[in-house]
Order: C-alpha cells, then sequence, then structure tokens
C-alpha cells in the first residue's frame, strides 16, 4: 500500500476543497488534495453548478473576496469570466458566470503553484481515528489502496463524508422528516436566441419573477431567465417546478437550465442516487423537449451537455461547536470569531412541493460565519468547509451557495496552517491572528 504523508489532507476538490488546499500550502504547510474525480471543481464541474452567486449583498456590497475573486480575476485574465454581472432574474444583486472547462484547469494550476499533491481518481473510503484525531486516511482507486496520514484534515466533500467516517455527529435534512432539498441534473443547451428570450421577457413581464429588473433590462447583458410560467403550466409536466430557471452564457447563444427536480431520495444512499440519476436524464429529456417546442427563441436550440452527475443540494452537515441558525443569517448577525461572511440569502428549494422559499438578510445584508462553525464535535483535528459545515437546514439554504463555500474553505486552510505550525488543536487556534491573516489576504471577516 502507497502512503502519503502531509500537515494537512484535504477531502474533496469542489469550490472549498481547493481554496482550502490552496490557502494552506500557500502558508507553508505540505498539503495533499484527494479528488474522486479527474477533475476538481465539485458541483460547478461535475453537475453544471452555473453561474456562482453571489460574491455581494443584495445592496451590490461586495463581502466575499480573498482566493474566491482572485480566481475570478484570474478566469476574466483568460476570456472565461466577465466578472460580476447584474442578476436579471432578481433574485440577489451579481452573479459570476464562468467556463467551468478553464476553471477546471486554472484550479490544477494554482494549486501546483501552491505546492499542493494532487491525487485524481481516488475515493475517500474509510479513516483512522485514535483519541480523537484523525491519523490517516484510505482512499481507492485504480492502483489499489492509497493511505494519506496527516496532522490536519479537512472536509471538503460536500457531504460531510470525512467527518462521517470519522465518527462525528453529523445531521441530515430538516428537523423530523430528515426530508433533504431536492437533487437537480443541470444541462446546458447551444442554439438559443437570448435577444428574442429578452424581447418576450419585456414584453410579458407577468409571466416572470417579480423581481426581475424590468426597468433596467433592456441595457443589462441577459444573465438568469425564471419564468415562462404560462407554457409551464400548459405544459404539465410531472416536474415539480411552478417555472422554468435558466441562466445565459458563457457563450452567446447557450443557457444552463436549472429545471429538473427530483425529490424524496438521499444523495448519501447508493440506491437512492442510483434511482435519482435515472430520473435526473429523463427530465432533462422532457424539459428540452418542451422548451423547443414552446418558448420562443428556442426553435433551433438543443441539449449540448448534461452533468456527469447529478447536482446534490443537501445531505449531511457536521454538528459543530455552534450550529447557524435562520435567525442568525436573516438578522445579519456578528460573531467575534467570524471567518467569512455572506450575503446570499435563505434559499430553501421544498423537498416535497413546487416552490421556493425564500428570506433575505436584514442589517446591511450580509451575515458572519464563525469559526466554531467549522469546528466539529468529537475530532479535535478535523475542520469542515464548504457545504457540510455546523448549521440548521435553514441557515444551510444559503452556505451552500458556492462563493460561500470558497470563503469558509480559505477559512479553513488557514486555520489548518496555523494550527500544524504552532503545534496544536484546531480549538486552540488564536482566532484574532486567524482573521488578521485572512484580512491581509484580502478575504473579507468583519
Amino acid at each position: 500500500m502507497v502512503t502519503y504523508e502531509a500537515d494537512v489532507v484535504v477531502c474533496g476538490g469542489g469550490p472549498a476543497g481547493v481554496v482550502a488546499a490552496i490557502a494552506a500550502g500557500r502558508s507553508g504547510r505540505s498539503t495533499i488534495l484527494i479528488e474522486r474525480y479527474g477533475f476538481v471543481g465539485g458541483m460547478s464541474t461535475a453537475a453544471l453548478v452555473y453561474p456562482w452567486m453571489t460574491f455581494h449583498t443584495s445592496e451590490g456590497k461586495q463581502v466575499i473576496r480573498g482566493i474566491a475573486q482572485e480566481i475570478v480575476d484570474r478566469l476574466a485574465a483568460r476570456g472565461a469570466s466577465p466578472g460580476h454581472l447584474r442578476d436579471t432574474v432578481g433574485f440577489v444583486s451579481t452573479v459570476t458566470p464562468y467556463n467551468g472547462e478553464v476553471y477546471k484547469v486554472l484550479a490544477v494550476e494554482m494549486l501546483k503553484e501552491a505546492g499542493v499533491v494532487t491525487l485524481f481518481h481516488s475515493f475517500l473510503h474509510e479513516t483512522t481515528v485514535e483519541d480523537g484525531k484523525i491519523r490517516s486516511v484510505r482512499i481507492i482507486g485504480k492502483s489499489g489502496t492509497i493511505e494519506a496520514k496527516g496532522k490536519v484534515f479537512i472536509d471538503a466533500t460536500g457531504d460531510g463524508d470525512l467527518a462521517y467516517l470519522a465518527g462525528a455527529p453529523c445531521s441530515i435534512g430538516r428537523d423530523g422528516d430528515r426530508k433533504t432539498q431536492p437533487m437537480t441534473m443541470k444541462f446546458r443547451m447551444r442554439g438559443v436566441d437570448l435577444a428574442k428570450v429578452k424581447a418576450y421577457m419585456i414584453a410579458h413581464p407577468e409571466e416572470f419573477y417579480e423581481k426581475t429588473p424590468f426597468a433596467d433590462l433592456e441595457s443589462l447583458p441577459l444573465t438568469g431567465i425564471m419564468g415562462f410560467k404560462k407554457q409551464w403550466r400548459e405544459a404539465n409536466l410531472p416536474i415539480n417546478r411552478d417555472a422554468v430557471l435558466m441562466f445565459a452564457g458563457p457563450n452567446d447563444d447557450e443557457v444552463l437550465v436549472n429545471t429538473t427536480r427530483v425529490q424524496g431520495l438521499d444523495g448519501t444512499n447508493v440506491a437512492d442516487l442510483t434511482e435519482a440519476e435515472h430520473l435526473g436524464r429523463q427530465q432533462v429529456l422532457q424539459v428540452a423537449e418542451f422548451m423547443t417546442k414552446h418558448l420562443p427563441g428556442f426553435e433551433k436550440a438543443s441539449v449540448s451537455s448534461v452533468g456527469a452527475q447529478i447536482g446534490i443540494r443537501e445531505t449531511r452537515r457536521i454538528q459543530g461547536l455552534y450550529t447557524l441558525t435562520a435567525q442568525d443569517v436573516v438578522q445579519g448577525r456578528r460573531f467575534p470569531d467570524a471567518i467569512a461572511r455572506s450575503g446570499y440569502p435563505i434559499d430553501i428549494h421544498d423537498p416535497t412541493g413546487k416552490g421556493v422559499t425564500a428570506a433575505w438578510v436584514e442589517g446591511d445584508g450580509a451575515y458572519d460565519i464563525p469559526y466554531r462553525s467549522l469546528l466539529p464535535k468529537g475530532v479535535s483535528n478535523l475542520l469542515a468547509a464548504g457545504r457540510c459545515i455546523s448549521t440548521s437546514h435553514e441557515a444551510f439554504a444559503t452556505t451552500r451557495l458556492t462563493p460561500s463555500c470558497m470563503a469558509t474553505g480559505e477559512a479553513a486552510g488557514v486555520a489548518a496552517a496555523i494550527a500544524v505550525r504552532e503545534g496544536i488543536d484546531l480549538s486552540a487556534v488564536d482566532v484574532e491572528a486567524l482573521r488578521r491573516t485572512l484580512a491581509a489576504a484580502g478575504a473579507v471577516v468583519e
């Protein structure tokens, strides 16, 4: 059995894991990143989650920067992102389109620059835990079993896989019935006449989301569309949605469709996931046929790509030293150990019904994410980053978004590096020193 050793071992190469590994590597700690696919990006690339939303508050103040913004800037320099644009759905102030194929390459380049050892095609399946600390993880791949030993571990799997395998307590779904937000098989269509789509929106505002910025729509680049309610209602497809949701780009004739909805299945259960993949792909064909037959601007459109896997909104999350709540989010609560901020509203896709429950952040439009929400109970050298941090079901509906995941990933990577350098448990990390280090690197912590 091949054995790797490093100061920091990051499991999961999604947005949180990539940023965590870069941050730890830049801090001078030897770092390993373990990823099950042959590319990084997680839901952004494997499930076509697009665009990234949002780096800003509802009033347009940017509250997520740091490595996340550096990624956007470096994508923009390659012509692979226009940066932050006005959200023409109207749900948030900005969205950030990006080219996923360029992102896959850029992220690996940044990992290499930071000295990170990346292991692709590696599936986490076992942990060794002694005295409340993870000593190693074992992964399965084409070359057999590999062991990765570390001093600090970061769970960026999205599904809390590492925490679960290490015996840390986890929660799933909403209280009571454990129902989770639905899964979505996302797909792209090319050959779309977006000018025709925009003209129809302006002529029929009653068919679209009430927050759509119709007064400015003529002069704005079209980034998102939520509506076509009349056509959707008349089609009566067996999909528990109340409208079509899609996002324009990154090419001029392209949209990403976020309209399929697979409910009632558990994203941590192999049998349920198998069924979800099949149902999701069935729905893709149904929705695409509906769009080409009934939506203006889609007469010549066709499916150009479908996610490598179904998009998973919600699975496990750790039970941490602090659980972020809906009240914390809505009230824009501040914490002395804040290591990230977010301006994304609560956005719960109904686990059983058609709609979406939303709640906006009060005050200055942003809330804090405390360091304690990254620290699971029961395992002293483990941090969570991304979707699986400690929140309630309701608060999870905002922290799960990609920019927020990037922000908690950077905090986890820096905290891990500090703990290793000083030879201390993660709970003993000087939070003020952590916050200063993050701020010096451009992250927003207050």
